[in-house]
């Protein structure tokens, strides 16, 4: 082999070499889009899994504090049936300290189911009825509530972190009730203000 033609040789192998190179960058490129990919798909499964672990977790907890919330609310009944009665106008001084002991002991109670996320359900007279969070015990027929709405609650509800524990127990306006149409509930048709006349009648629209 010639001086002459060693630089060619020299440059013809170069040029392969450059071609391989190419093939393993895309090569390199490929492998380390699929690894992102990869990558990218694990982080999401792990972000997947905290969130259901926490939200396991929270269930949990709810579940622990439902249980000892239901405990608690007969003994919230009771102590809302002693205020409403309490004979606050008695002239005997030890009276009326047992009445203010027992509102007292009612205030804290509920001011504790409120830091723990238990809410209160106790709608008014004209509230829509909403069978997600009230049971209609009855209907009855009133001048002062569109039919379809609640004129009067008989045992209040109560919700923990959204869930229904307890339903609010009402009596619903029957049909003919108030004045000018009836609402709509959240669900459609107003079930109260239409078809047959149910007045009288227990229902049973428990969440």
């Amino acid at each position: 082999m010639s001086d002459e033609q060693a630089p060619n040789e020299i440059q013809d192998d170069d040029t392969i070499d450059v071609g391989g190179l190419d093939s393993e960058v895309e090569a390199l490129k490929a492998e380390v889009a699929a690894l992102k990919d990869q990558a990218l798909r694990y982080a999401a499964e792990a972000e997947n899994t905290k969130r259901r672990a926490e939200r396991e977790m929270n269930d949990a907890r709810a579940y622990a504090i439902t249980k000892f919330a239901r405990d608690l609310l007969d003994a919230a009944d009771n102590l809302g049936q002693a205020t409403a009665f309490a004979p606050r106008d008695a002239e005997d001084q030890a009276v009326k300290t047992f009445v203010v002991g027992v509102e007292m002991t009612e205030k804290k109670l509920l001011e504790a189911f409120e830091r723990n996320g238990l809410k209160k359900v106790d709608p008014g007279v004209g509230d829509k009825f909403d069978p997600h969070l009230h049971q209609a015990m009855m209907e009855q027929e009133s001048a002062e509530a569109a039919a379809g709405s609640v004129i009067k609650t008989l045992q209040a509800g109560y919700s923990l972190f959204g869930r229904l524990v307890r339903p609010a127990m009402v009596v619903v306006a029957a049909k003919g009730s108030g004045v000018g149409q009836p609402e709509q509930t959240a669900g459609g048709a107003n079930p109260y203000g239409h078809d047959e006349d149910h007045s009288g009648e227990a229902l049973d629209t428990k969440a």
